[in-house]
């Protein structure tokens, strides 16, 4: 393997000074991610300095560090990491001959990122990059970016936000030829006064692409116009994704595949399509749909994204489905324990109605946080899709959930608890063979915790 970056290289990007010569494979700031060869990257932050974690990263392997205090370690000084960041970030977005895709969206913004590599990997096996778990703020963006090898010809870098004007800033470090947005949902609506307002700022990231670069827009979104108008003034072309017509890359036929999928015939301005997802649900629909719009858009080979798109398994976190063990049989746990809004709520609780099962449906479902105002209407509307879902029991984690629990009323059986730790046995107790659960919230309710107690049943 070729070095990512050598420390004169460092240097010139940074603005830093070598203590000596020294070549990284990689980029990290945190200590406990630090492997051989790897370059650590010592940022001062609110709660901790990183600084302070040289000797953990270099008895871990790493080769250098940048570092803006003295170290006795090979090192490139510079006056702020964090700035140094950023300017490897952009010294990788420059030197790179890849295509770029950037994407953003209320939800599936993960799930597309790691769609997309995945479909593009196929296409040029070993040369595709990606963001990796959720890094797509704004020390995760240019993190990502300079671990981009210099041979990559896809990179594909997920960047969030829950402020106006936090994407305006990153799409200028991604400087996409591709701008996704997923969909627009009420997320971090307790920063916004309106969902329009979201879609406004979902919008910036067409801001950053490149001259003639394309615009992939969810055509069945009520924003779609909104979109479209932040994208025309900087995208050379813009493609919309939908199963309405009208929609430039269309879902015509879907149909349930028997093991929980869909199968779908997509009609494309210059082709046809079909291919087998093996996620379930609507919102898995409509994320593959972008990612073929993306894939066409960079030149990558559909047929063989297509067979990406069948074998994508469940993301740890984010619909990853396990067995675990019961007396007398198993049950399965689907792992959702990541992130939570109210769009994602619906759609994940839609999926489980859909599960045949032999035993029971179960939800453990934690608050959704960043909703400001409209907290309490926005949990007591879950109460439709729990009915709609057939749930037969659920747990609720969270003083946000009184709402829902309220609404719910007396219709099926429920618990509301303060916090994960609480749910736990309850959650074992709940549970037998045969039964579906669906374990989701928000990822500061910690409902991970929950997922891997369960998870120790597993068969």
């Amino acid at each position: 393997m070729s070095a990512l970056w050598t420390s004169a290289e460092i240097a010139t990007a940074a603005g830093g000074a070598a203590s000596g010569d020294f070549a990284v494979t990689g980029v990290a700031f945190d200590s406990r991610e630090i492997g051989p060869g790897d370059l650590f990257v010592a940022m001062k932050g609110e709660a901790t300095d990183g600084h302070r974690f040289l000797d953990k990263a270099f008895a871990a392997g790493a080769a250098g560090a940048i570092a803006s205090e003295d170290t006795t370690y090979p090192h490139v000084r510079v006056a702020e990491s964090f700035v140094a960041l950023n300017a490897l970030g952009r010294a990788s977005r420059e030197r790179t001959q890849a295509k770029v895709i950037g994407v953003t969206g209320s939800v599936g913004k993960t799930g597309t990122k790691e769609a997309l590599f995945a479909a593009l990997d196929r296409t040029a096996p070993g040369r595709a990059h990606r963001s990796v778990k959720s890094y797509n703020n704004h020390t995760g963006v240019p993190l990502s970016l300079a671990r981009m090898p210099r041979e990559t010809r896809f990179g594909i870098f997920e960047m969030g936000m829950n402020h106006a004007g936090e994407l305006a800033a990153l799409t200028q470090l991604v400087q996409p030829h591709v701008a996704i947005v997923t969909a627009i949902a009420p997320a971090h609506r307790e920063f916004f006064a309106s969902e329009a307002e979201i879609a406004d700022a979902k919008g910036e990231i067409f801001g950053g692409l490149q001259p003639g670069g394309t615009a992939i827009i969810p055509f069945d979104s009520p924003h779609r116009d909104q979109l479209i108008a932040a994208a025309r003034p900087h995208a050379g072309r813009i493609v919309t994704f939908g199963q309405s017509e009208g929609a430039d890359v269309r879902a015509n036929y879907v149909v349930r595949s028997p093991k929980g999928g869909s199968m779908i015939t997509v009609t494309l301005p210059d082709a046809q399509l079909s291919y087998t997802i093996g996620q379930p649900g609507d919102h898995w629909v409509s994320n593959s749909l972008a990612v073929i719009a993306a894939v066409q858009a960079v030149g990558g080979d559909l047929a063989q994204a297509g067979l990406a798109l069948a074998e994508l398994g469940g993301l740890k976190g984010r619909g990853e489905r396990r067995r675990i063990a019961r007396d007398g049989g198993a049950a399965l746990l689907i792992d959702e324990s990541y992130n939570a809004n109210p769009a994602s709520m619906a759609a994940t609780l839609q999926v489980l109605g859909a599960e045949e099962v032999d035993g029971r449906r179960i939800v453990v479902l934690g608050a959704m946080r960043e909703l400001g105002g409209e907290t309490a209407d926005f949990h007591a509307a879950l109460a439709a899709p729990i009915e709609a879902a057939k749930v037969d029991e659920a747990i609720l984690v969270g003083p946000e959930m009184a709402a829902l629990a309220k609404a719910l009323g007396g219709h099926i059986k429920m618990t509301h608890v303060p916090d994960t730790a609480s749910a736990i046995d309850l959650a074992r107790a709940a549970i037998g063979p045969g039964d579906a659960v669906l374990v989701k919230g928000s990822n500061s309710v910690g409902l991970a915790a929950l997922v891997e107690a369960l998870a120790g049943g597993e068969s």
